[in-house]
């Protein structure tokens, strides 16, 4: 005898599904203007990084094991439109395989998908948001109560260091040499920023 399945007809979908199903839905939206999104996961979760301001990071197909993009939308967010926009521009990462961060040719295809503004944080234009309004309306909410995060507050006592607001990367720093200013990021080369206490 046959059980019926959990996630039978008329089940409402979890977040993995209903993220699963924006991305079939956005695909269309890539193929129209001659891109074809890549096999991808998508999840609701922290991105790795210092950096609390983060709502969507992409993992190259050379970090995973399944050879495939993953993606990770931060559970801060749970308006429908916004995680499709969030989505929308960690799709676009997954389809240069993460290999230009957010280089003229990661701008190239952001743009001709419809993200605007500067491209570290590329979000949909007019056009762009009628169509993710419409996607949204179709899937129905998103599945996910927001998730209210602390912002840990300064301490001025702790020990210099240098982050890259890019990757990430942290060094610690010597009170003799921080009076040359924080160094340069051997990843990103961008300079690095300031932590804790350089006085």
């Amino acid at each position: 005898m046959l059980k019926e399945s959990k996630a039978s007809v008329g089940s409402k979908p979890n977040r993995e599904q209903w993220l699963g199903e924006a991305v079939s839905e956005l695909s269309a939206i890539f193929k129209e203007r001659g891109y074809e999104v890549p096999p991808v996961r998508v999840s609701c979760g922290f991105a790795h990084t210092s950096s609390r301001s983060v709502i969507g990071q992409c993992w190259s197909t050379k970090s995973s094991d399944a050879a495939i993009n993953e993606i990770f939308i931060s559970p801060k967010l749970a308006d429908s439109v916004e995680v499709l926009d969030t989505l929308t521009h960690e799709l676009v990462h997954a389809v240069d395989n993460c290999e230009h961060r957010h280089g003229k040719e990661f701008k190239a295809i952001a743009q001709r998908i419809g993200l605007q503004g500067k491209m570290r944080e590329a979000s949909a234009g007019p056009a762009l948001k009628q169509k993710l309004t419409a996607i949204a309306l179709k899937l129905g909410n998103y599945p996910h109560a927001k998730l209210a995060v602390p912002v840990p507050s300064p301490s001025f006592r702790s020990r210099p260091r240098a982050v890259c607001e890019r990757c990430g990367f942290k060094v610690p720093m010597l009170k003799s040499w921080i009076h040359y200013g924080p160094p340069v990021c051997p990843m990103d080369q961008v300079l690095m920023e300031k932590q804790g206490d350089w006085a």
